[in-house]
Order: C-alpha cells, then structure tokens, then sequence
C-alpha cells in the first residue's frame, strides 16, 4: 500500500531531523560525487530489483528535483499562496529517460542549479522564509518548509545510493 502524501512527508522531514537543512543540502552534492567515484557507468545504470531505480535513475531523478523546486520556490516568493504543482516522479523516469542520462552529467546538473537555489535561499528575508505555496497533494508548504523537506529528499536518496552500491548485485 503506497504512503500517504502525510506519511511521505513525515517520512523525509524526519530523515534530516536535528539538523541544519542548509547544511545537508550543501554537502549533498560532494556526497553524491564521492559514492560514484570509480563506479562503471553500467553498474550505475543497473536496476537492483525490476520495480526498484538504478544509482543512475535515481541522481537524474535528484537533478530534477532541484529544478523542480527551484521554480517552486521561485514562484512561492513571486506570488505568495501560489498553487503548487504535483508531478509523476515514475513516469518522469519513464517519459524522461532517465536509465539513458549520464549520472555524472546528473550530478553536475544537480550542483549547478542547488548552487543556484542555496545563493537565493541566502538572499532572503525572515519574512520570505514564512511565504508558501499550495501543494496539490500536501497541502500548504511555506519556504522554511520545502528547505527541511528536500534536505530529508537528499538524505533519503543519499541512503538508497549506499545501499544499491554497497549490496552484492
């Protein structure tokens, strides 16, 4: 039974739990660099389990996120209360191609734009921290909230690339 978008959430913020979000999410990056160094584009591209993402599917996945949310952050600031769209992340895996995405192209795109993002979350105001969007499926998400939420993305996924690359498949 799929985790309601509650649980989901629950889930991930608990993940960066007692931590400084900017912080991880500063440091993800290099994570990132650092479990694929040395690791062969194939073995990157394999699935562990048929229904499971690969190491590669799952950096492409990362870079979009941050795209993602960089344009809905973006839009929160530009119009507070701003409704937010949901997307599909199994069909972007699909539909986008991510098993055919250079993983280390993935990465280099995720550090560009979360250097982006991180250089506009230090530009903002206490004020600007408290604005939110309207999220389709949870609900009302302020600044300070989608920070925390990828923060727990970025340790979730961080996790799941150990595993795959420390596993005997």
């Amino acid at each position: 039974m799929p985790e309601t978008a509650e649980q989901y959430t629950k889930r991930i913020v608990a993940n960066a739990q007692g931590q400084d979000p900017i912080k991880v999410q500063s440091s993800t990056n290099k994570k990132l660099a650092r479990l694929v160094d040395g690791v062969s584009i194939a073995r990157l591209r394999k699935r562990p389990a048929p229904q499971k993402w690969s190491v590669a599917e799952i950096l492409a996945h990362l870079a979009d996120v941050e795209i993602v949310v960089g344009w809905r952050m973006r839009s929160i600031l530009g119009k507070p209360g701003t409704p937010v769209e949901a997307f599909d992340q199994d069909a972007w895996v699909t539909a986008l191609h991510y098993e055919k995405r250079d993983p280390r192209k993935s990465i280099e795109l995720h550090r560009v734009v979360r250097e982006a993002n991180l250089a506009l979350l230090k530009s903002l105001s206490a004020e600007q921290w408290k604005h939110y969007g309207q999220h389709a499926e949870r609900g009302q998400e302020t600044i300070e909230h989608i920070v925390r939420m990828i923060a727990g993305h970025d340790i979730n996924h961080i996790r799941q690339i150990e595993n795959i690359l420390t596993s005997k498949k």
